[in-house]
């Protein structure tokens, strides 16, 4: 199959998979990551069908949303792909990323798979994270949780494991103390760095904003 038409047909699957995720992880989401791929991907010497099918494929059984097993999604994906008849490397490569990309696996400091292809996905998925689509996502998935916008008396969590993180049900103001305020510094790429610096900056300005409003300054 083409690549063209592959991809053609990783969209179509994937949109009818996220037909009704949630806002923060749906059929837009993957959009994005995919833009940010392919931006990032022309300053990288990486396998371009690689990186397009692992950014397109990234969330289509997100742990959070399966009872918070990890293995669905690289199943999920690796089956599509053996249906549309790609390579047995190129899966292999694609299930990695998926299986090893995510913030979560960052707890994790025996995690030995790395590629400069899982970089730029990564890279990817992350400046979704962040910036204005970042601060939405992040409200957008708080409201989902039924979660607090904010508690004063409920401190981040700075030194929490995997567990933790992935049981956490703290306000949403904390997950950028937990989360989304570290990623700048966890780029790999030049062009991921470039972005998520400003994105950074963004996000700090909002916090400064919410805070003043808080208090009843503003």
């Amino acid at each position: 199959m083409k690549i063209s038409a592959l991809i053609e047909a990783t969209i179509a699957f994937v949109k009818t998979e996220l037909t009704n995720a949630e806002g923060g992880h749906d059929w837009f989401h993957i959009e994005r990551v995919y833009k940010n791929t392919l931006l990032i991907a022309k300053h990288e010497n990486v396998d371009i069908t690689v990186v397009s099918l692992a950014a397109l494929l990234h969330d289509i059984a997100d742990s959070k949303f399966n009872n918070g097993d990890e293995t669905i999604g690289p199943k999920v994906a690796s089956a599509f792909l053996l249906k549309q008849n790609v390579d047995s490397e190129i899966i292999e490569h694609v299930t990695q990323i998926i299986e090893n990309m995510s913030f979560k696996n960052s707890f994790d400091l025996d995690t030995s798979f790395t590629s400069k292809e899982m970089n730029v996905v990564q890279d990817a998925d992350r400046l979704d994270a962040i910036g204005a689509i970042g601060i939405a996502r992040c409200f957008n998935y708080g409201g989902f949780k039924n979660r607090p916008l904010y508690n004063p008396e409920i401190k981040p969590n700075l030194n929490m494991s995997k567990a933790e993180y992935k049981t956490a049900k703290a306000p949403t103001l904390n997950h950028f103390y937990e989360k989304l305020l570290l990623l700048k510094d966890q780029m790999h790429t030049k062009t991921g760095k470039r972005i998520a610096l400003d994105r950074h900056k963004y996000m700090e300005g909002f916090l400064k904003q919410f805070y003043a409003e808080w208090e009843g300054h503003k």
